[in-house]
């Protein structure tokens, strides 16, 4: 077996090895060669060789929020480390363990004139968990740091960057290990919980207790809690389409509920006690409502950390969703309310609202999303990007056992496609990601992959451009407005899909849809991709006049 001759080298491979973080995604370049010659050549990883950083970093993302442990990313010096930046944001924000390894000069060759070579010693400190700046020799002191920084991604659930500086020769290779590094394992810190009895008393005097559900991993809470939160009058339990949670009393559709309340409808609803689970909560609207109408408590869960987002942050909860309801419902008393009942039935009208209105409008992206989201294939998995795409999600019911992602740490559209094959990669589920146009060819380099599994699916919805611009609020048809806001473009994907071998389905109304839908969830023969063209003209008129029609 060979083995990188560089001893620094060796102990971070070691130490990866040890602490089990075996999923390398490598992007080429030679300053890193000591490393990727000792993972490529150790069985013990699954190395992946990903050319664009960008893409590379956010395949990371989806294969960590997917397995649940670290994902390794390596590569050369130079700008190649910064173009793991969006990527870094968006695991710091949402909480997905990441381990970035970059080769460096050392720092004799730094700020001379040598090529490749940029100050890469803490690049990403506003967005990491640690920084582990090896020096070129191995010691004791860098494997203290190497360890330190993998316990860190493991415990904290984030991003971490190790910094190794190597000097040529590079590609040097040795039978034997010329160091024996110090495994130190991470070491759970208990939480200490504040006395419990005093929030039990706030929760069973309550009568309007709102439990919001953001960003969330399946199966986090326990099905006989889910039954009897949704069993109490006194509880609202609204939900994202992110939250993998599900009952038919939870609120899915928080949008389309809220968006048509008055003044006194907004005061009636206001909570005395909001509960949040989970990461980012996509709904505008829920967080204008909570920002206004603030609740006299705001407890969160999570074990590691809480942000304040409605302004009304009041206890941090150091746990898992299952431990705090089981505290808090083991000695729940039930009070009077019809905080619940009254939800439940006005979920029931605008469900009948929601139905007559889209039966009657004409094909556009909204009758897009009704057609396809109840389509989907039972128990797969599906990505969706940011933007209009997530947005119109929220407003449909997708069934249980579907389960839904989104990069909703940072909200950007930058690297959604390399998500969703990182993440179809690391889960085995067939997985369908849906995009809008602007996302999708923002990140077209993420079909240059050999690793798409054929079950693989992208529904691309082209409305030509960035759809999302014209149902914000001042937006007039300028050429400015078409140009720098929404980017209009004539672009299809049709060329991008043969280049890469996926097999390419066009549709342009209903009919084709429809006819379209089960042949391309059916065939698994290869990775396929669906262009939905809508009209631009048309579709914000739509989302608009929709909340209008709520009430009418």
């Amino acid at each position: 077996m060979a083995y990188p001759k560089i001893p620094l080298a060796q102990s971070i491979i070691a130490l990866c090895k040890a602490k089990g973080l075996l999923d390398i995604i490598i992007s080429p370049g030679s300053r890193n060669a000591p490393l990727t010659i000792g993972f490529a050549s150790t069985k013990d990883f699954n190395c992946y060789s990903i050319a664009d950083e960008r893409c590379a970093a956010f395949m990371a993302v989806g294969m960590a929020q997917q397995l649940g442990r670290p994902v390794a990313l390596v590569c050369t010096s130079g700008s190649a480390l910064l173009n793991y930046y969006p990527a870094v944001a968006e695991a710091f924000y949402s909480q997905l363990p990441i381990v970035v390894i970059s080769a460096d000069r050392p720092t004799s060759k730094i700020d001379i004139g040598d090529g490749q070579t940029i100050r890469q010693r803490d690049v990403f400190a506003n967005h990491i968990l640690y920084n582990a700046n090896l020096t070129e020799e191995a010691s004791a002191e860098n494997d203290l740091m190497i360890n330190e920084a993998i316990n860190t991604a493991i415990l904290q659930k984030g991003p971490v960057h190790i910094n190794a500086p190597f000097e040529e020769p590079l590609y040097e290779v040795t039978e034997n290990l010329s160091v024996v590094p110090k495994v130190i394992q991470p070491e759970l810190l208990e939480s200490v919980l504040p006395d419990v009895q005093p929030f039990i008393r706030q929760w069973n005097k309550a009568t309007k207790k709102l439990i919001l559900i953001g960003t969330n991993n399946p199966e986090t809470i326990a099905p006989e809690i889910i039954d009897q939160l949704a069993n109490d009058d006194s509880v609202v339990v609204m939900k994202e389409v992110t939250s993998n949670i599900h009952h038919p009393h939870f609120i899915g559709n928080i949008d389309t509920i809220i968006t048509p309340f008055t003044d006194a409808d907004f005061t009636g609803f206001q909570p005395d006690i909001l509960v949040t689970i989970g990461g980012m909560v996509v709904s505008k609207r829920v967080k204008a409502f909570l920002r206004k109408y603030p609740p006299q408590e705001h407890w969160h869960v999570d074990t590691l950390r809480a942000y304040d987002t409605f302004g009304c942050l009041s206890q941090h909860f150091k746990v898992m969703p299952n431990t705090f309801f089981g505290m808090l419902l083991a000695e729940n008393k039930p009070v009077a309310s019809d905080y619940l009942p009254k939800i439940v039935a006005l979920k029931a009208l605008r469900a009948e609202k929601h139905e007559t209105y889209a039966n009657r409008i004409p094909y556009s992206d909204f009758t897009v999303f009704q057609t396809l989201l109840p389509a989907l294939p039972e128990s797969s998995q599906l990505q969706i990007s940011n933007s209009s795409a997530i947005r119109y999600a929220q407003l449909f019911s997708i069934d249980p056992s579907i389960e839904v992602f989104c990069n909703r740490g940072t909200s950007g559209i930058d690297g959604s496609t390399s998500t969703a094959i990182g993440a179809a990669i690391a889960s085995n589920k067939q997985t369908i990601l849906i995009t809008g146009d602007i996302s999708f060819l923002y990140d077209s380099n993420a079909l240059w992959n050999a690793y798409i599994p054929n079950n693989f699916k992208i529904i691309l919805i082209n409305n030509g451009g960035g759809g999302i611009f014209r149902i914000l609020p001042g937006h007039q048809e300028t050429p400015v407005f078409n140009t720098y806001f929404e980017t209009e473009h004539q672009y299809t994907a049709e060329h991008l899909a043969a280049m890469y071998r996926f097999r390419y389905t066009a549709v342009k109304e209903q009919s084709e849809l429809e006819k379209a839908l089960p042949v391309f969830f059916s065939d698994k023969a290869q990775p396929a991709l669906l262009e939905i063209h809508t009209p631009t003209e048309i579709n914000d008129k739509i989302l608009l006049e929709y909340f209008k029609n709520l009430t009418e």
